[in-house]
């Protein structure tokens, strides 16, 4: 690893470093050391092939000093080797740069910064147990599963259970090898250095996989950097005068970079969901993201739409809960993937469905070309038509879930733990549950059919629709709206008892555009609470329900995603006073969050309140980069533009809510089908240039 690159941001010493690159992830702490019993480890195709890779000098663990991560596939352990007693100081200096492809590389650099000749004797652990990804999150891998051979300056191992996964570790350096690793004994000249390169790479299916990196090369030349740079380029630029805002697009922009994978069957570019556990497609996750990334470009949208209609329920399987027309909620593919959930293809998500639909819509508005669209129509039809048929499953007009077997998720809603849908007392509430903002995203995915229609000159399935939409929202405002609180609730259980409990999901109703007026100024007001508003995001939980907890994962923590979400649902209704105020107020206590973890937004943190802990206490096990975390800026950006395309009616609508602190945003080479536009705004004005004669703006 060598060549001017960025430093990028300090890592904190003692926590866990994650570097991804597509669906291949690595985990280690702050010393590079991989521990198996930290559930550290290399992972390539949801296996881990990586399970122990500790570094020592002279027998002893290297002190860590910094971890400097640049890009989300690339990071330098800087060390040292421990001060000898009764001396504070070290003369000897190690650095770790490493880099993942669908492989590892690392380069060990030992550099003597003393005055006189240094010896030592260098060694490097090496297993592979090529556990599956859940076993290992689970702690349920049972050690080592691999045999070894030694094979000159190699080691080699094949998975005891499936020979057709193997791993090949090469170095450099005149190493002595044993079944157990590597070790050299060196002697460093004073101010001089000696370096090894050390290279993993992964077989899977029989087939050695291409790493994509060689031996020696600059990590701004390999695959990865490549990918990301042609990912830049492609995407619109934003540029920013608040220099936080720009720090946390830089790394937005970075990270879903580093998160694109190679979409099932068309091989299009999708994102996966988020490192470490959920480095796959997920129907809601990828679906909200790719919304979310529209301003940046069309590519992700098609590449999920096409992936999740490849993938498209067509039968009915109660282990799998795949149905026809259901979408896909998760893809698998490790060893143990047909014992995990419902198996590699797995359908328990009951919202899934109708944002596909949503996005299909939304990408015709944004340039998408007519034939793709009218492709996937007969994929949004056969989702609307699980909406109408297996979604509804009482014939009440609304989508409902239940899972169809006790190896599924017991909620299937984007709040899918189990306690997560309770009552105002914390009574948990009992299946089958229509979720509030379910019922928002199937009207929104019928009204986005709608548009589709009448675009295609089919007016008559256009008005069916729209006439479904009006009876949804109907029956929405009756059964679901709370008036003696002021908010909707959560949900309906299985008695269609409304579940009381005051949470964020109503905003994502507001997102969608099903509630009144009359309505959204109450709801508005029990949002701007201190009991919902922590200062820095949306709790999902208010605080004064009983099951409220700020440490739990969705009973008061705050989601980045969902906070961003009620933000573009605010600012749709900002004709309703309070709604702007409390959009920009929520904007920049998440911009203040994504500063204090290192301008990367994680997945989740805990709900305490600001005036308690500032800055905002982390949540242990969230995913981070995670998609629809990393993209929740682009939306809080698109929904401030308050920007609307509609490129097949040759219209854009710009109505920007900014907030000061954001000063001047200048978005340059924004595609709009065939028309590339530069918009500058500030406050509430904008410039549009570059738009086509005969456009209205």
């Amino acid at each position: 690893m060598t060549g001017p690159r960025d430093a990028g941001e300090p890592a904190p010493v003692g926590q866990t470093v994650t570097l991804v690159e597509g669906s291949t992830f690595c985990l280690s702490d702050a010393a590079g050391d991989v521990d198996p019993g930290n559930r550290h480890g290399l992972f390539v195709r949801d296996a881990r092939v990586l399970s122990r890779w500790l570094l020592r000098l002279d027998g002893h663990r290297p002190q860590p000093l910094s971890v400097l991560a640049p890009d989300a596939y690339a990071a330098r352990f800087v060390l040292r080797r421990p001060p000898p007693a009764g001396s504070a100081d070290s003369t000897v200096l190690l650095t770790r740069e490493r880099l993942v492809g669908d492989g590892l590389r690392e380069t060990v650099q030992v550099e003597n910064l003393g005055r006189e000749p240094t010896t030592c004797v260098l060694s490097l652990v090496v297993e592979a147990d090529f556990a599956d990804l859940f076993a290992v999150k689970d702690g349920r891998a049972a050690g080592s599963g691999a045999g070894t051979v030694v094979n000159g300056a190699e080691l080699r191992f094949t998975a005891r259970a499936d020979g057709g996964r193997r791993l090949r570790v090469t170095v450099s350096g005149d190493p002595v090898v044993t079944p157990g690793g590597f070790s050299w004994r060196i002697v460093v000249p004073a101010r001089g250095e000696w370096s090894t390169e050390i290279v993993a790479e992964p077989m899977a299916a029989g087939r050695w996989i291409n790493p994509g990196f060689e031996r020696g090369q600059r990590v701004d030349h390999s695959a990865a950097a490549r990918k990301l740079q042609a990912w830049r380029q492609a995407n619109t630029r934003v540029d920013a005068t608040d220099p936080a805002l720009a720090a946390v697009l830089r790394r937005t922009e970075t990270d879903l970079g580093a998160l694109r994978i190679a979409g099932p069957r068309s091989g299009l570019p999708v994102v996966a969901a988020g490192a470490p556990w959920f480095m796959t497609l997920f129907g809601r996750d990828s679906l909200l993201t790719a919304w979310s990334v529209l301003p940046l470009g069309l590519d992700l949208a098609l590449g999920t739409l096409q992936a999740l209609a490849a993938t498209q329920g067509r039968t009915t399987n109660p282990v799998t809960e795949e149905q026809p027309g259901r979408i896909l909620h998760e893809l698998r593919l490790g060893p143990d993937s047909d014992r995990v959930l419902g198996g590699s293809h797995y359908y328990g998500s009951v919202d899934a469905t109708p944002l596909f639909v949503m996005l299909l819509a939304e990408a015709w508005r944004w340039g998408a070309d007519e034939a793709t669209i009218r492709r996937l129509l007969p994929a949004a039809d056969a989702a609307l038509e699980w909406l109408d048929g297996y979604g509804d499953r009482d014939g009440d007009g609304f989508v409902e879930y239940q899972r169809a077997t006790d190896r599924g998720l017991a909620h299937q809603g984007w709040k899918d733990s189990s306690g997560a849908i309770a009552f105002a007392d914390g009574t948990p509430a009992r299946t089958p549950i229509a979720l509030c903002e379910v019922q928002a995203y199937a009207y929104a995915a019928w009204r986005a059919r709608a548009d589709l229609a009448q675009a295609f000159g089919d007016d008559r399935r256009a008005d069916q629709c729209r006439r479904r939409a009006a009876g949804l929202r109907a029956a929405f405002t009756d059964r679901f709206w709370l008036p003696d609180r002021g908010w909707y609730a959560l949900a309906l259980d299985g008695a269609k008892a409304p579940v009381d409990a005051l949470t964020s999901n109503p905003g994502h109703a507001l997102w969608t555009g099903i509630v009144p007026d009359e309505h959204a100024e109450r709801l508005v007001r029990r949002l701007s609470g201190p009991d919902l508003d922590t200062g820095y995001g949306l709790r999902t939980m208010s605080a004064r329900m009983g099951a409220y907890n700020p440490m739990s994962y969705h009973n008061g923590s705050v989601w980045p995603h969902d906070t961003a979400i009620v933000v573009a649902g605010l600012l749709r209704y900002r004709h309703v006073p309070g709604a702007v105020l409390l959009a920009h107020r929520l904007i920049d206590g998440l911009l203040e969050a994504a500063t204090a973890f290192g301008g990367r937004l994680p997945e989740l943190f805990c709900g305490f309140d600001r005036a308690r802990f500032s800055p905002p206490v982390p949540y242990p096990t969230s995913c981070s980069p995670q998609a629809w975390a990393a993209a929740a800026p682009l939306l809080l950006l698109r929904a401030a533009l308050g920007f609307e395309p509609d490129v097949p009616a040759r219209r854009l609508r710009v109505t920007p809510r900014l907030p000061r602190r954001w000063g001047r945003l200048r978005l340059t080479g924004l595609r709009l089908g065939p028309a590339t536009v530069r918009v500058t705004a500030e406050g509430d004005r904008a410039e549009v240039e570059g738009l086509p004669a005969g456009w209205k703006h």
